[in-house]
């Protein structure tokens, strides 16, 4: 009972219904872990949403007397009623007590329609020119798109990440949310690795070198020592970078001195390696100086939103932001989702949660600095997994996993206040074991939800939520060529993980999906998506350029070239190419 009753305050469920309705018991040894990553109760701070610039409710005061420190660190003081709140997470001390206010509008403002691109950065060079591509490929594809009309072009996360190995170049798994991929850095000559997929083991050690000659040549002037100065935490980040290169990518097989970042053992190494630490810094200002430029190439291009970004769900549990930032984190847990037709016992997503407890006693400012992060280059920005917002899904280590209250208004209202602050639109992506009223709340507050049609073969374009994108998949599902031939059920087939009844009768069920979606269609799934209500559409480069296999087959590594497949024709060809240029009329008579 005891345990129940500590589940209970913790927000821990002790059991929940699975995606068919059916009820599933918690074990106790799974509340217990998930307990004990989680944390002691201890005192933390409450809070409290309240709208931006509007009169705050005079009973949360009273006539008592109080302190309010802005989220600028400004303080001020009065007695009974407060004054309204700007845009900002601002903390109230009352009686003894400290409440963060979140302070956000109602509700996000909703975009115009539109339609877009989604693209795989790193496969827009073609096999001749071979290599991997760069920003300036995607400062190409910006271009060409906006030509025929496009309002936003989408790309996989662009978060840090760690080396070549095929384990580590998910763009999911990311070693630091706030800073950028250097893997994208422009370099002369590093066109390495020809072929159908990209080579990152060929492409990355020509391009470090590449990169470790233009630093040894570089002169400040001026505007690196600014970037150091206020881009908080990238001291930190520089110096796992060097860590990483002399121990490997994942701090908990360090020596044991090296795993704290606060240890005399680190501030010894940044002093003794003090150039190279200084390098990885460099190297994050020269992406961010790359992705900015792409923007501003956008903006004059005509694309009205910009870049829409990807922001992923969690961080890999032995990278950059774990390593600097334990504290935010629930150790001893991963990521997932339960059990399904597909993994009985769950997925497993190796990857580390925000520990709520850690949120709130913070006032979400390791949420509100990376959704910030992420907005500066971003007009979208696509929130994988929103569902985490207000359960998560974690799994100790050889257990069951289990459900996790998050403070879901707390959440939603600083991706408001971000997005407010950056005029950013934002898009949930809500789909999976989607709790009750989530959608509904996620609408009423502006976030736009996403509608794919794969899923819903059968549903007519007049159908689709307004406050949605749509698009046909996404890039962990087949191609629209690879969908309607089964690919995908023959790629399962061939790895083993299905066998050849459970094959069979997914090609039937395929069959009829299809058929389905042909009657109310025609075949055109680029016509049909201009047609829906939704006021995004994402078409994507895969199914614009005709590729049958798709990126990312999710539950495999190495049996399957995840994140490496090319786009059929390369990025410096679409300008010219039909296809792409009648996609942009069909939506364009659509009124997008």
């Amino acid at each position: 009972m005891e345990l129940h009753e500590a589940a209970n305050r913790a927000g821990v469920a002790t059991e929940y219904h699975g995606l068919s309705g059916e009820l599933r018991t918690v074990p106790d040894e799974t509340v217990e872990a998930v307990l004990a990553a989680i944390g002691p109760e201890g005192e933390a701070p409450g809070y409290r949403v309240v709208e931006a610039n509007a009169p705050v409710d005079p009973e949360l005061t009273g006539e008592a007397e109080w302190r309010l420190t802005y989220e600028d660190g400004v303080e001020i003081e009065g007695r009974g009623s407060l004054p309204p709140l700007p845009l900002g997470r601002h903390c109230l001390h009352l009686g003894g007590r400290d409440e963060w206010l979140l302070s956000a509008p109602k509700a996000l403002p909703l975009p115009e329609r539109c339609w877009g691109m989604t693209l795989p950065l790193y496969g827009l060079r073609g096999a001749e020119r071979g290599g991997l591509a760069d920003y300036a490929d995607l400062a190409v594809a910006v271009e060409a798109l906006a030509g025929v009309g496009a309002g936003f072009v989408g790309l996989n996360p662009v978060h840090a990440g760690f080396g070549a190995d095929p384990f580590h170049i998910s763009p999911y798994s990311p070693s630091h949310r706030r800073r950028l991929s250097t893997h994208y850095i422009p370099v002369a000559g590093d066109a390495e690795g020809a072929g159908g997929l990209v080579d990152y083991k060929a492409s990355l050690p020509v391009r470090q070198a590449a990169l470790d000659a233009a630093y040894a040549v570089y002169e400040d002037d001026g505007r690196f020592a600014r970037f150091q100065a206020r881009a908080d935490g990238l001291r930190a980040f520089a110096t796992y970078e060097a860590l990483a290169e002399v121990h490997g990518p994942n701090w908990n097989t360090w020596p044991a001195a090296f795993r704290e970042p606060t240890s005399k053992e680190v501030h010894a190494f940044a002093q003794e390696r003090h150039a190279r630490v200084r390098f990885h810094e460099w190297l994050q200002f020269r992406a961010w100086q790359d992705l900015i430029q792409v923007g501003e190439r956008a903006k004059d291009a005509g694309l009205r939103h910009g870049l829409y970004l990807d922001l992923a769900v969690g961080t890999h549990p032995y990278g950059a932001e774990t390593w600097a930032e334990r504290e935010s984190f629930a150790e001893g847990v991963s990521l997932g989702a339960p059990p399904d037709a597909f993994a009985e016992d769950g997925q497993r997503w190796g990857l580390a949660p925000f520990n709520p407890r850690a949120l709130v006693a913070s006032g979400f400012k390791e949420l509100a600095e990376t959704l910030r992060w992420q907005m500066r280059f971003a007009g979208m920005l696509r929130v994988d997994h929103i569902l985490g917002f207000e359960r998560a899904f974690w799994l100790p280590e050889g257990l069951p996993g289990t459900y996790v209250a998050m403070p879901r208004d707390a959440m939603l209202a600083v991706l408001r206040i971000e997005a407010a602050r950056a005029g950013c639109i934002v898009v949930g992506e809500d789909l999976g074991n989607v709790p009750d009223g989530l959608r509904w709340e996620l609408s009423e507050r502006g976030v736009l939800g996403c509608d794919v049609a794969m899923f819903e073969p059968g549903k007519r374009a007049e159908h689709y939520r307004e406050r949605a994108l749509a698009s046909f998949g996404t890039h962990d599902l087949p191609t629209w060529i690879g969908w309607r031939e089964g690919r995908d059920i023959a790629a399962r087939l061939g790895i083993g993980e299905i066998d050849e009844g459970a094959a069979g009768a997914a090609r039937d069920a395929r069959r009829a999906d299809v058929q389905a979606f042909q009657e109310h269609t025609g075949g055109d799934v680029h016509g049909f998506l201009a047609r829906t209500t939704a006021r995004l559409v994402a078409v994507q480069a895969e199914d614009v350029f005709e590729a049958v296999e798709q990126s990312n087959l999710p539950g495999t590594v190495e049996s399957h070239p995840n994140w490496r497949r090319r786009v059929p024709v390369d990025v410096e060809d679409w300008a010219g190419d039909e296809r792409l240029r009648r996609v942009g009329q069909v939506m364009h008579r659509a009124g997008r």
